[in-house]
């Protein structure tokens, strides 16, 4: 396994946000995680990441064998994470262009770079901007995606990818990540699962309430929640389609 989660219960201003969370993803595995609003999926991000308002009380979370539970953030995407947040901040006279350049100089320069603006359709004026200032809500979900994949990380984690985003805009984003993330490791984080049209997941998992209750076939598993919502998972054990 590339990735390992185990066991972990986490808190964040003395709330108890994951509680006894396994998951494994292996090499060349994407995984798709689901989840109401509010159930943890965010707060796994954030664990996994390693930011410092996100306290482990128990549990193990393991990266290529390395336990990585009280590593900071810079050496976590040091070893190969990489993270598509869901709501990246505004940052006012950082160019993305520049922030580009210091990624593409933390590691190898990644000569996909162009292909990537291209597939994302990122215009070039956007690059001279200050970093998600004024960006529409598409434009602010492809250039985070753009940077991710910059910097070419082992490990992708893509917070909700669909969400905030048009549905030409889906179709681009989903088209470029069914291309980059082939021969990747991935856990995608989506509510309403529309980025599933585009890409094909080796197995799903659903979050309720802080704790993974479910795994399965993705296909299946998000028919059943469109179906049935998620009332449905809370009274599931385990999923076997």
């Amino acid at each position: 396994m590339i990735f390992t989660v185990k066991g972990v219960n986490a808190v964040v201003d003395g709330r108890h946000v994951l509680r006894d969370v396994n998951l494994e993803i292996g090499e060349r595995e994407i995984h798709v995680l689901f989840g109401p609003n509010g159930s943890g999926k965010s707060s796994l991000v954030m664990t996994i990441i390693g930011h410092p308002s996100y306290k482990i009380i128990s549990g193990k979370i393991f990266f290529k064998g390395i336990d990585i539970t009280d590593k900071p953030i810079e050496e976590r995407i040091n070893l190969g994470i990489g993270v598509a947040f869901q709501n990246p901040p505004k940052i006012h006279g950082v160019r993305l262009k520049e922030l580009l350049n210091v990624i593409a100089n933390n590691k190898a320069k990644n000569p996909k770079m162009v292909e990537y603006l291209e597939k994302l359709k990122i215009p070039n004026d956007i690059l001279s901007r200050s970093l998600n200032v004024g960006f529409s809500g598409g434009e602010i979900k492809k250039t985070e995606i753009l940077q991710v994949l910059a910097a070419d990380p082992e490990f992708i984690i893509l917070d909700e990818p669909d969400s905030g985003v048009d549905v030409e805009n889906l179709e681009i984003i989903g088209r470029a990540l069914s291309e980059a993330l082939i021969n990747k490791s991935a856990l995608i984080i989506t509510h309403h699962g529309h980025i599933l049209k585009y890409l094909k997941p080796t197995k799903s998992h659903v979050m309720i309430n802080g704790t993974i209750v479910c795994e399965g076939d993705p296909e299946q598993m998000f028919e059943q929640i469109m179906k049935k919502g998620y009332g449905w998972c809370e009274r599931c054990i385990s999923f076997r389609p």
